[in-house]
């Protein structure tokens, strides 16, 4: 979804911005012109964000739609996940948002409330777009009050990735159901043995916290603000900082100077919470051995997990809707797509690319395997509502969660700030 490790936001796609001009794609998006000739064909604008690669797979993609459909032309743009939103919200403010974008949860309400997303039942009335032929629950991310404002292309799920060689050193084996208390002393084992701090710096991660708070029969957003209160966070960042200041989690100042590697694949801490797909990173990056392992647990059994995903949405304001979910409904459900994706956005989300792509590598068939575990062991649970304004919000506690962890401000400033941050974001 679509949005929390932001490691992958903040670095990886850093790249994607330099490479869009040498690939030309970014100047093809241009704003106006037509987008219609004499001749019956259509051109409609698809924007996401992602790298190089991702960018060089969907227009792989985009030709074998416009082989299908030759009177549909489409013109693309991708950035880096900062630009593209900055881009889409002046593209959105004018008037003038793409025809179909990548899009992801934190943003549904947000859009939606401001009148830029199509609700695509419409199109899946008119027989343009199926919600068929599915992965059990991923098209429910994607509905906001009965309305299906997007369309999953893939889903993941939080999971702990960890330095096997390290956590082996350490004699240390992760286990399905264990406490937080066990994973915290398994991160005090490792620091003691291998002189490396044990994680690098879960207390910052929303969609994190948001699993720990499910754990414990709250969450981090209701539909309408915070499903949390002052005590809760400060108790989750005085812990966190206090695990700092004993060298159990890299300092966060290290954190920053390791990027754009992860302070994981860069040596500096055991292991790191974040979405299960995001795992091909860290083999690319470092020169360990990494892996999966569960999410720890309060009660030892309900991890809080839940499927999330990133999804293709469309403009409420194009000119070409029938096109737009043709478009959606290939790239979401024909099975040469799914091979040439693969799980760059996620385990593809549709039956049909699901069956039809088949991971070569170690690491995406460690990725599947793990999130079939997952499904099958019957702890995952439904997403909850992400209000508008939770894209800043997400940001805010990324940020102040850092800042504290470095000494900049003190775990009670950091909670006062957060709290008015994300007041003022959901009244934005």
């Amino acid at each position: 979804m679509g949005t929390s490790r932001n490691v992958e936001r903040r670095t990886i796609l850093k790249a994607a911005g330099a490479s869009a001009a040498a690939l030309g794609l970014a100047a093809t998006a241009g704003c106006g012109g037509e987008s219609g000739s004499g001749d019956g064909t259509v051109t409609i604008r698809y924007s996401w964000w992602g790298a190089e690669e991702r960018a060089k797979r969907i227009n792989q993609s985009i030709a074998l739609f416009e082989k299908k459909y030759p009177k549909i032309k489409v013109k693309t743009d991708f950035q880096t996940y900062q630009s593209f939103w900055e881009k889409f919200q002046t593209q959105a403010a004018g008037g003038n948002p793409p025809d179909v974008f990548q899009n992801a949860v934190g943003f549904l309400r947000k859009y939606d409330k401001r009148g830029i997303l199509l609700d695509l039942k419409s199109q899946v009335d008119a027989g343009n777009l199926s919600l068929d032929h599915f992965r059990a629950g991923v098209t429910k991310v994607g509905e906001v009050d009965g309305k299906q404002l997007g369309v999953p292309v893939g889903s993941n799920t939080m999971a702990l990735v960890i330095d096997k060689k390290v956590f082996e050193k350490a004699g240390v084996e992760p286990r399905a159901g264990w406490t937080w208390d066990e994973y915290f002393k398994a991160l005090k084992t490792i620091h003691d043995r291998t002189k490396v701090p044990g994680d690098t710096g879960y207390f910052s991660i929303m969609y994190l916290y948001d699993l720990y708070l499910r754990q414990n029969g709250k969450a981090f957003f209701t539909k309408d603000g915070l499903g949390f209160d002052k005590a809760d966070l400060t108790e989750w960042w005085q812990d966190g900082y206090n695990r700092v200041k004993a060298g159990i989690v890299t300092d966060p100042k290290v954190v920053q100077q390791d990027m754009p590697k992860s302070s994981l694949s860069a040596g500096h801490g055991a292991s790191e919470f974040t979405w299960d797909n995001f795992t091909v990173r860290y083999s690319a990056e470092g020169s360990s051995t990494y892996g999966l392992a569960p999410i720890p647990t309060t009660d030892g059994k309900h991890t809080g997990q839940y499927l999330a995903s990133l999804m293709l949405s469309a403009s409420a304001r194009t000119a070409h809707p029938k096109e737009v979910a043709q478009f959606i409904d290939f790239m979401v459900h024909d099975p040469a797509v799914g091979r040439i994706m693969g799980y760059d956005r996620g385990i593809l989300a549709g039956t049909e690319q699901y069956a039809a792509f088949r991971p070569a590598d170690a690491v995406s068939k460690e990725i599947a395997q793990y999130e079939a575990d997952t499904a099958k062991s019957g702890v995952l649970g439904t997403i909850t509502p992400h209000p508008s304004g939770a894209d800043t919000v997400e940001a805010s506690f990324l940020r102040l969660g850092g800042d504290l962890g470095q000494g900049k401000t003190k775990v009670a400033d950091a909670v006062k700030q957060f709290f008015t941050e994300a007041e003022a974001a959901f009244q934005a």
